[in-house]
């Protein structure tokens, strides 16, 4: 008998090739003015641009050159009730949809992003829903098409917090893994393995339930095999589709099912260093699933997730015996392959391990790893991946 459990997501999702041309008629029935959020690189989003303007949808630009700061939120949210926008639509990579799930939820919502954001705000719930919002990643990664919070960056405390609500999953996802065909090989390396964690950690998690694990197990099973493809040739159609396919269900599943460590680390990381979210993950994900198994080994043997990182570690290497050693240690070969840097190249050193240690065990990603780990497992992981 299937345990009872719920499921939410995004209020529709267009998947495939080409799905970029749903997004005009769409906004259309949503709005008139559109806020435009993009990356740095807002030339990217020209095709879109004139596909909106033909839907008469009129639109303002506001470009997310790195991962949102409260600052930039402020003002993104004045920018856009100053030129009476009335939805919101983000083309781009996580940070930008962070960025625009944000900017919606706020447009509508009287204050200022503190009174909203947990942890470092004051955690109020959104009084009303927010603008309409379409979510277009141009990655395979993060999943934040189809998830419900934004994660912001106040820098002056050295923290990320998330401002998160239910009625925040997006009107409208639009997965078209065409635009994926130019990233870089880092970017292609570092966000593939965020998509990677973001299905490992849920199908391990202590909040998984049946739905969720359907989902990460297509998922794993698809990017193991795709993501060395993608980077080896970025042009691969059939390994970019499968990613962008594996980073959606990613993004179903730790929305519905929570995270673990390496998104407990993820936070304080991100908040104290200059360091890509995707690639702290792809630096951490090795560590904490060998540190994990450990202590699952040592004081949870008989219980159900050291079963679930054999049945990760089977899906990973495609070995029908495969141990969840092997797993972590596939994992730690195709960081190696994909030249991901350990966590000193963005600064970190070893006096900083007692103090993110501290802050990860309050993470709230923590709650859904699959044990309590000591302080010295949580900073043994941070050490490693140093």
């Amino acid at each position: 008998m299937a345990p009872p459990f719920e499921f939410a997501t995004a209020g529709r999702i267009v998947f495939g090739e080409g799905a970029l041309r749903e997004v005009a008629p769409a906004a259309a029935s949503m709005g008139r003015r559109a806020l435009l959020v993009t990356g740095a690189s807002a030339g990217r989003a020209a095709h879109l641009l004139a596909q909106l303007e033909a839907a008469e949808v009129s639109c303002v630009p506001f470009a997310v050159a790195g991962e949102p700061t409260i600052a930039l939120i402020a003002g993104g949210v004045e920018l856009a009730r100053g030129e009476r926008c009335d939805l919101v639509i983000a083309l781009g990579g996580g940070s930008a949809i962070d960025a625009g799930k944000a900017l919606a939820a706020l447009l509508t919502n009287p204050g200022e992003p503190l009174d909203y954001l947990e942890v470092i705000g004051r955690g109020r719930a959104l009084e009303h829903r927010p603008a309409p919002f379409i979510a277009i990643p141009t990655t395979a990664g993060t999943g934040s098409e189809v998830t419900r919070n934004a994660v912001l960056a106040s820098p002056a405390q050295g923290v990320k917090a998330s401002l998160r609500s239910p009625s925040m999953l997006p009107r409208l996802a639009v997965v078209d893994p065409a635009l994926t065909l130019d990233l870089p090989r880092p970017l292609t390396g570092a966000t593939g393995l965020d998509a990677l964690t973001q299905l490992i950690e849920p199908y391990v998690s202590a909040r998984a339930n049946p739905m969720t694990d359907m989902f990460c197990a297509e998922g794993i099973r698809r990017a193991a095999v795709a993501l060395p493809r993608a980077w080896d040739n970025g042009r691969d159609r059939a390994a970019r589709c499968d990613m962008a396919w594996a980073s959606l269900l990613g993004g179903l599943a730790l929305a519905n099912a929570g995270l673990g460590a390496v998104h407990g680390f993820a936070a304080p990381i991100g908040g104290m260093f200059p360091a890509p979210h995707g690639a702290v993950c792809a630096a951490l994900l090795p560590h904490a699933m060998a540190i994990n198994v450990q202590a699952l080994h040592a004081r949870d043997a008989a219980g159900a997730a050291l079963g679930r990182y054999e049945e990760a570690a089977q899906l990973l290497t495609g070995r029908p015996h495969a141990t969840a050693e092997d797993g972590a240690q596939w994992i730690g070969a195709l960081c190696r392959k994909l030249e991901i840097p350990p966590l000193r190249a963005y600064g970190v050193s070893a006096a900083d391990i007692p103090r993110l240690a501290e802050r990860a065990a309050l993470a709230s990603s923590m709650t859904g790893n699959p044990i309590a780990l000591t302080p010295e497992e949580l900073r043994e992981i941070v050490a490693r991946a140093i």
